[in-house]
């Protein structure tokens, strides 16, 4: 070999070898950059700071960095009392905690501070200066590290039990809120929602304010899925099932959620449609309207997932709710035999959302108890054609109102059965309203001990708890447990309206249940930003232990009047003197569908209601009532009217003498010569008989309240 073809090898080896060097030189570097840790910072109050969680360990922080792993090293820079507005009395900027957060230089920055700014101290005097100072602390810490990701938080709840929450608290807390959601929108940041995750769980809040471990693990949850975007895959909304009704002539709205930044399509009706989840694992596509009928398909899918839903309806929904004479199940009525033989409707379709476990008499086991706190009161359950094995269980009211109105109009209907027995109305509106109403926001207040509470409701609760550890454990019949754990989650769904059969755990306080049912309306039509149809049932008759009845069931009467849009079923002619459960349902379903049919559907032909009380006048000592709905004014049994009384003072009432003459019932006294007040059916038993030319009953009614 010559001298130059060594020297050529040599230059390759040398080159080859300079090649080597480089490739690993850039392997290492690449390695030890992507080796690199991820410095988070837990900016905060003393939510961040972990006050009143003895061990470090399940400090938010402390558990986001065991969800995180060895990739990220995470920072707690959280101080008690620190406000964000720089004149407040305690400056998070004066703290040794914001100087060592700054020198952490972060690479993502998670700031939940403004709980301490709604003390009077700080936001009354210094609220126009709360949004530079926090825009002013975004650029902080963007300062340090120009890469840097920062995130905000909408604050944690402050709950009604703290010693300021009513004066002006409450008002401060929100407009922090509203003031936190400009700044992110201004300094183009992500918005952590800390707030609708704890709303519901004051159990997590011993004092009002600073969460447990548990929740604190919550926060951590909320952070860690606004880090990574791992929320769990693709999940549609439990209420969608195969065998579902979907509400027609209305938006078709699908939601769920799924992994940050994915794409989640839904193939319907022969069209496709997407939207990007954003960084909360949320979702939501919207179909046009359609009319009535079916069956369609539905396919969700996301990076490879794909779940499917078939034979899915469009036609009626509604939400069938209350207490135990709504849970009554169709076996339990006295049409039972019957009407389960007939029960064949593959067009109307049923969503039976029954408890983990029935108010009884006993005390619930810790694991139950455990379940209740988490808001998991309701077991998970699918939509099911109604067929004779799956009406049984449902509720024979909502069941007899379905049947009715899909005959008469020949739509699909679905039927949403929440109803839990014993509960009073109050666990059925929402936290927000209750918080913010004038005199019910101190149901919360030690409400197993207030007489805010029926009393029985009281009892039972403290009975279904007595083995729980936590002095803070909830009950389905705690104010707003029942629209968290059962209702929150549906409103997103289109409904055509709303049937209610409650107030046996109201009628203790006859002017509370005035302010609390309207309420509850109101509630809930805002929750589904629409004046829903709100049909309900008059309370029944019962002869011991129900002296206040006659007075609740002129009250609800009444509230027909002031509430838009609602009707009201009358049950007295059908009540069981010794039982507060009449098995008599398939009438109470039935009138229910006539308000609906009329009200809602347009029916002109159908009379909705038995004569409800219009007015009066006295002539020679005899008192002309007029009514409506009184076409055929007549008595059920043929006999002279009766259960009315009539009085010239209040309180001081007689048995009258009453008979119909052209469609106007005469009522008269001997012992009461100038008639100025009249009542009937006002026992807790009525016997009273008048009813109408389709034999529905005359409601309860007095001239005087």
């Amino acid at each position: 070999m010559s001298d130059t073809s060594d020297k050529r090898k040599n230059k390759i080896n040398h080159r080859d070898k300079v090649v080597m060097i480089l490739s690993l030189f850039l392997l290492f570097s690449i390695s030890t950059i992507f080796s690199q840790t991820v410095k988070v910072a837990c900016v905060g109050n003393s939510v961040t700071f972990g006050m009143g969680i003895k061990n470090p360990d399940e400090r938010y922080p402390a558990q986001l960095q065991v969800m995180l792993g060895d990739e990220y090293e995470v920072g707690n820079f959280g101080h008690s009392g620190a406000t964000l507005l720089k004149n407040g009395y305690r400056p998070y900027w004066d703290l040794p905690e914001f100087k060592e957060s700054l020198d952490f230089k972060a690479d993502i920055v998670i700031i939940h501070l403004g709980l301490n700014d709604t003390d009077p101290r700080a936001w009354p005097k210094y609220r126009d200066e709360f949004v530079r100072d926090y825009i002013n602390l975004i650029d902080t810490f963007k300062s340090v590290n120009h890469a840097a990701e920062v995130k905000i938080s909408r604050l944690t709840p402050i709950f009604t039990g703290h010693s300021r929450f009513e004066s002006s608290t409450r008002e401060w807390y929100w407009q922090v809120q509203d003031a936190i959601e400009v700044i992110a929108k201004i300094s183009d940041v992500e918005l952590l929602d800390l707030h609708a995750p704890l709303h519901k769980r004051p159990d997590l809040f011993p004092d009002n304010l600073h969460p447990t471990g548990d929740g604190a693990k919550i926060i951590a949850e909320t952070v860690y899925g606004a880090i990574t975007g791992d929320y769990g895959g693709l999940k549609p909304s439990s209420i969608f099932t195969s065998g579902m009704v979907l509400q027609r002539n209305k938006p078709i709205k699908f939601w769920g959620t799924a992994n940050a930044n994915e794409t989640v399509e839904i193939d319907f009706n022969n069209h496709k449609k997407s939207a990007a989840v954003n960084s909360s694992g949320n979702w939501e596509i919207e179909f046009p309207s359609l009319q009535a009928g079916g069956p369609y398909n539905v396919t969700f899918s996301s990076e490879g997932e794909a779940i499917t839903m078939n034979d899915i309806l469009i036609g009626d929904i509604w939400l069938c709710s209350g207490q135990s004479n709504m849970e009554f199940r169709l076996k339990q009525a006295y049409t039972a035999s019957e009407d389960i033989k007939d029960a064949d409707l593959p067009e109307v379709r049923l969503f039976n959302m029954q408890p983990v476990a029935y108010t009884n008499n006993v005390a619930w086991d810790k694991e139950t108890l455990e379940k209740i706190n988490r808001l998991q009161y309701f077991t998970e359950t699918e939509w099911k054609r109604t067929t004779p094995e799956t009406a049984k269980d449902f509720s024979a009211v909502a069941y007899h109102f379905g049947k009715k109105v899909y005959q008469e109009t020949g739509v699909p209907i679905g039927l949403i059965l929440n109803a839990v027995g014993g509960s009073p109305a109050e666990s059925w509106i929402d936290r927000y309203t209750l918080e913010h109403h004038p005199r019910l926001v101190g149901m919360f207040r030690n409400w197993k001990n207030n007489d805010y509470i029926n009393p029985w409701c009281r009892e039972r609760a403290n009975k279904n708890s007595e083995l729980s550890d936590n002095p803070l454990q909830r009950h389905p019949y705690q104010p707003s447990y029942l629209y968290e754990a059962g209702i929150q989650d549906i409103t997103k769904l289109n409904i055509t309206g709303v049937i209610w059969y409650q107030g046996e755990s109201n009628e203790q306080n006859v002017e509370l249940h005035e302010v609390i049912f309207p309420t509850l309306v109101e509630s809930w039509r805002n929750a589904w930003n629409n004046d829903l149809p709100f049909y309900y049932v008059q309370l029944s008759s019962m002869a011991v232990g129900r002296e206040t009845w006659g007075h609740f069931r002129d009250s609800q009467r009444r509230l027909m009047y002031e509430i838009p849009n609602s009707g009201m079923a009358v049950s007295s002619d059908l009540g069981d003197s010794t039982d507060v459960h009449p098995r008599e349902k398939k009438q109470i379903g039935e009138r229910l569908a006539r308000w609906a049919l009329y009200n809602t559907y347009g029916a002109t032909d159908i009379i909705p209601s038995g004569p409800l009380f219009h007015d009066f006048f006295v002539e020679n000592e005899i008192a002309y009532l007029s009514f409506e709905y009184a076409e055929g004014l007549k008595t059920s049994d043929g006999k002279p009217p009766r259960a009315f009384e009539i009085a010239e003072f209040p309180g001081m009432f007689y048995p009258a003498t009453a008979e119909i003459e052209g469609g106007v019932v005469k009522v008269s006294s001997e012992k009461v010569k100038t008639p100025r007040y009249i009542r009937y059916g006002w026992s807790s038993y009525s016997d009273g008989n008048l009813v109408n030319i389709e034999g529905l009953p005359a409601s309860t009614f007095s001239t005087q309240y």
